[in-house]
């Protein structure tokens, strides 16, 4: 039997704590995920200025924190909390983290280098050596580059292995070469990036991708597209370099969060064996949303930002016809372009009971959108995992999604002859694509037989955490042997 891990993860975000995007869901779920399967975890992120410690049960740690950088050294404070038997640490340093957002600062790269050193110190302060340092997108990737470099003598971390999980690779942390010194490390003798002048920026997040143990993205598709120039960003030399420690894993959902049999905020509890709460819930959606309550007209969603990237340019081009025939209602949940949030307005004018629109991001109302539809639309040009289509399989709702990144790897094209798929999977990012999905999926929603047999096959799918985290502790162990074969 394999021993337990001592896992220290760094990210930006974390949810219950702060939240800007999928980063804060993984935080959130992994560790408990890894935790359940018998390891140590601490996770560490800033404390940010609306972070209340009485909410969260914030504890302040009695000793000040030193933070060594660039030979001076500032101090910090540290607190702590228990959270689904995780112990999460905060670094406070209000100078830094005490602002209205988490990033998009012209200190920020002062910032988080600041926040990975004091995480770091974090673990020497608290006498808890990590076996493997679990570092989150740009904001941690200098972590890597110290480990192997300044600290690789520090008795400390001589032994910590690395992981750098790349989220998405066009946040880069990119940054002038005042960064070096302020992390006091050396210029690479390459360019780390293409995307921009080498000569006067550096990408953290391309040192982390030179010096991790191991790399991973969020998809195996992933994964694969970011070795290629289209979708490398820039890095995809750096990236084709150190392909034999590159991996993708999925990302998960949380099982006891989106469960149709038991989830609080749907007008009914549903399951493969009883669909009936599927059809009360789709009517009830209905009459929330001020449609047109009709059994028998599919109802379409769109939980997205309204972006080109997410593909809304693809239905906004070819969903008028739809509408005008009455063969589908549309609802939709987001903000984005100007131009597509005004087009919404007028498509919902033009048919009211067959349009809805709701630009605002309101987690409750995604449960009854995705539990009231009968499909859900994820045509994106890039995507390196996404979680909407998984959560819309749990609900017995059918993904129709382009084959790219996460998407490809989750969901399976239909195929009628032999009853086989999960969902309606287009290869390119063309309206004619889209439509042709679109038609298919209607001419199976028809058959009441075939289609119940897609959803429960979706519904049977298992994208939970902890699926990926047996993936993660192999990595993890990947990683250790990296360390210690180098």
């Amino acid at each position: 039997m394999q021993s337990s891990l001592r896992i220290l993860i760094v990210a930006a975000e974390m949810t219950p704590f702060v939240k800007t995007g999928g980063l804060a869901d993984v935080i959130g779920a992994l560790p408990r995920a890894l935790v359940d399967a018998g390891h140590d975890v601490r996770v560490v992120i800033p404390r940010y200025g609306w972070i209340d410690c009485q909410q969260f049960d914030l504890t302040l740690h009695p000793t000040l924190l030193p933070v060594p950088l660039n030979e001076r050294v500032e101090h910090a404070q540290l607190f702590l909390t228990r959270l689904h038997n995780i112990t999460v640490w905060f670094v406070d340093y209000p100078a830094f983290f005490d602002r209205d957002g988490v990033s998009m600062y012209d200190d920020d790269d002062h910032r988080f280098i600041f926040f990975c050193r004091a995480a770091l110190e974090s673990c020497r302060q608290l006498d808890w050596q990590p076996d493997v340092i679990h570092c989150h997108d740009w904001h941690a990737a200098i972590i890597p580059n110290w480990l192997r470099t300044t600290l690789a003598d520090d008795p400390f971390f001589a032994h910590a292995a690395s992981l750098l999980t790349i989220h998405n690779l066009a946040f880069q942390g990119v940054f002038g070469h005042r960064v070096l010194e302020i992390a006091g490390v050396p210029a690479l003798d390459f360019a780390v990036t293409e995307s921009t002048d080498a000569r006067n920026s550096v990408a953290l997040l391309g040192r982390g991708i030179y010096y991790a143990d191991i790399i991973n993205t969020v998809s195996p598709s992933y994964a694969s597209e970011i070795l290629e120039p289209t979708a490398g960003a820039g890095l995809d030399p750096q990236l084709r370099a150190r392909h034999d420690r590159l991996y993708g894993v999925l990302n998960g959902i949380d099982g006891t969060v989106y469960n149709s049999a038991a989830d609080a905020m749907i007008a009914s509890p549903y399951t493969m064996d009883d669909l009936a709460g599927k059809a009360l819930c789709k009517a009830a959606l209905q009459r929330e949303l001020g449609v047109g309550v009709h059994a028998d007209v599919p109802v379409i969603s769109v939980i997205s930002r309204l972006t080109n990237l997410k593909g809304y340019d693809l239905i906004d081009e070819i969903i008028e016809p739809f509408l005008q025939q009455q063969r589908v209602q549309l609802v939709v949940m987001g903000t984005g372009q100007q131009r597509f949030h005004l087009r919404l307005n007028e498509l919902r004018a033009r048919y009211p009971h067959h349009v809805a629109f709701r630009l605002t991001f309101d987690e409750a109302l995604v449960h009854r959108i995705v539990a009231g539809s009968d499909m859900l639309l994820m045509p994106s040009r890039v995507e390196p995992c996404g979680t909407g289509q998984m959560i819309a399989m749990r609900y017995g709702t059918v993904p129709v999604v382009r084959a790219t990144g996460g998407l490809r790897d989750t969901v399976t094209n239909y195929h009628a002859p032999s009853n086989y798929g999960t969902g309606f999977v287009f290869a390119e990012a063309t309206t004619h694509a889209l439509r042709d999905a679109i038609e298919r999926a209607l001419v199976v929603y028809a058959d009441h037989a075939q289609w119940r047999m897609l959803m429960m096959r979706g519904m049977m799918s298992d994208f939970t955490w902890q699926v990926a985290a047996v993936r993660y502790v192999d990595l993890y162990r990947r990683a250790i042997a990296a360390r210690k074969s180098s």
